[in-house]
């Protein structure tokens, strides 16, 4: 419900500093409980909302597809406000490109300063090997078989020299551990190096960076059934079928920032029954996994966009057509108009 709220924020300024966000708040955590209410019962429980500081992406995708569709219905009198628009686009491009020749210096003290946080290294990760190795595994089924099988299912080609123009993009956003940070890059890579249409990339781009948390959908599931485990709780395959739903569903609220997904896996725990407190024993991982769900769930959004380009491509040709007949209307109509 919160997902639905966001597509349409108050106004354009608030989308672009919050997010809403709807929380429970539980006897005893006001006034430490003195009514002796049960923390267990549901109708003890207070359901309230707030606004978290977030770029809210979807209410701006929103916006930015309404104003848009205003924009083609004006016809000539939209145009001073979408040349404006473009104007904004091509400057934002400019600062991104410098921002990324300086990415590599932010990355090198991003990593040192969360291994220099972290109390012993090797004994959390002798304690987490198997858990580490199993968030890996999975995330390089999905990346080198599952999504590469899907691009050559639907477009009929290799995805290699597609993936490899894209090298960049998946760099960035291991480095920022931010799919929302990662947008303009990926924008540019797809636009100019592997020629995708800006009317897809601009499209699919935003709402997949909001949406297809597929990483870290993979890495919530594992997380869930390593900290029941640690529990002394083995799930069933009912049990993990859904845990893994609940992960998928809980990934789609994720904000495009880093290690936003420890606040849909406390969400997952409390819905499957599992200890919120057990997610500690994760945390001196996360930034090292984080980076590399990250690139993931970049990589779909690329995949993706890949895809929409390549179904679109015939109904995208006939679109620039007709623009040009109209372009090529209204020059004649102008000369005959000065005749």
């Amino acid at each position: 419900m919160d997902l639905i709220r966001n597509c349409f924020p108050p106004n354009i300024i608030q989308a672009n500093l919050q997010q809403y966000q709807t929380s429970i708040i539980y006897p005893g955590e006001e006034f430490n409980n003195i009514t002796g209410e049960d923390p267990d019962d549901k109708n003890t429980w207070k359901v309230t909302s707030n606004w978290t500081n977030s770029t809210n992406i979807l209410g701006l995708v929103v916006f930015s597809i309404v104003t848009g569709i205003a924009i083609s219905l004006s016809e000539e009198e939209g145009i001073p406000l979408l040349r404006f628009v473009e104007s904004v686009s091509v400057v934002m491009m400019k600062v991104t490109t410098w921002i990324i020749h300086l990415a590599p210096i932010g990355v090198l003290f991003l990593i040192a300063s969360q291994i220099l946080e972290m109390d012993n290294i090797a004994e959390e990760f002798g304690k987490l090997g198997w858990y580490f190795g199993t968030v890996m595994l999975g995330l390089c089924i999905h990346a080198f078989i599952t999504l590469p099988l899907i691009y050559i299912i639907c477009t009929r080609s290799l995805p290699f020299r597609f993936l490899a123009n894209m090298a960049n993009v998946y760099v960035t956003a291991f480095g920022t551990a931010s799919s929302s940070a990662t947008l303009p890059v990926t924008m540019n890579a797809l636009e100019d190096k592997n020629g995708v249409d800006p009317r897809i990339s601009r499209f699919v781009l935003p709402i997949g960076a909001t949406i297809n948390m597929d990483g870290t959908a993979l890495y919530e599931a594992v997380a869930a059934i390593f900290i029941a485990q640690m529990n002394g709780i083995f799930p069933s395959i009912g049990q993990i079928i859904a845990i893994s739903i609940t992960a998928t569903c809980a990934s789609i609220g994720a904000a495009g920032i880093p290690q936003a997904g420890l606040v849909t896996m406390v969400m997952v725990l409390d819905t499957v029954g599992l200890p919120s407190e057990s997610i500690s024993i994760i945390l001196s991982l996360d930034w090292l996994l984080d980076r590399f769900r990250t690139a993931i769930n970049v990589l779909g959004d690329t995949i993706g966009a890949g895809i929409v380009a390549h179904l679109s491509k015939k109904e995208l040709e006939e679109m620039t057509l007709k623009e040009l007949k109209i372009e090529e209307e209204k020059a004649l109509e102008e000369e005959n108009d000065k005749l």
